[in-house]
């Protein structure tokens, strides 16, 4: 049994290519070390439409880097892990539908992410394979399990971390090889189980991230907000 959190960036602003392929390796190192820390055995590299390979996708350097990517599709937001995921999508230009397809098609899974934020993929009958208990709404969680529940797919715990500090605040515990292809098979079949992060600091951290979204927009009392996907501006 390994722990991973599943949805993770190297860093915390969007659309700055020039910047980000400055930042990443520093930012990777910065999420591996916080994962270390957290006595995770990886964290998932899930950058807003696009992939940079970064670390060890098999762990034995201490801390697995397992690839992915965040697409932003013209509903929301979809999470891809695996072995060979896309380099680079086109923001809120694949539907949720040819997301899926392109992530099989590369021999990874995919999750459908925060499905209560700026989302209404949870609306579509796309066949994802799991789906996403995000670390920023531990409230929605009642809810996704629903949703899980009556659509038969697996639940998966990522922080959605943009900051290293968030790292591990929702993990999943994966009965697998700690390797992409390996990780894949078992989130497509069911052997994950997600897990939150408690206690003080946690909920310090999960306050705070409350009053950032809520003063964006993206959440509405008394439950999330749903939208378009927010994209890359």
């Amino acid at each position: 049994m390994i722990e991973l959190d599943l949805h993770a960036h190297t860093r915390f602003f969007h659309g700055r290519d020039r910047a980000a392929r400055a930042f990443d390796p520093v930012g990777h190192r910065l999420l591996v070390g916080a994962a270390r820390r957290r006595g995770l055995d990886g964290v998932a590299l899930t950058n807003h439409d696009y992939y940079r390979p970064l670390g060890d996708p098999t762990g034995e350097g201490g801390v697995l880097s397992m690839p992915g990517i965040e697409i932003s599709t013209t509903q929301g937001h979809v999470v891809v892990l695996g072995p060979d995921p896309p380099t680079r999508t086109a923001p809120d230009t694949l539907t949720p539908q040819e997301a899926v397809d392109l992530a099989h098609d590369r021999g990874c899974v995919a999750i459908i992410a925060h499905p209560f934020r700026n989302s209404t993929i949870r609306e579509t009958d796309v066949e994802f394979d799991a789906i996403e208990l995000n670390g920023k709404h531990p409230r929605t969680w009642p809810l996704v399990r629903e949703i899980a529940e009556a659509r038969d797919l697996p639940l998966v715990g990522g922080s959605d971390a943009h900051y290293p500090i968030e790292v591990g605040r929702a993990y999943t515990r994966i009965d697998a090889e700690p390797n992409p292809r390996a990780i894949a098979e078992a989130i497509r079949e069911g052997r994950v189980e997600p897990a939150l992060a408690d206690g003080p600091f946690a909920r310090l951290v999960q306050g705070g991230y409350r009053r950032i979204h809520k003063y964006k927009g993206h959440l509405t009392d008394p439950t999330p907000g749903v939208g378009e996907s927010p994209g890359e501006d």
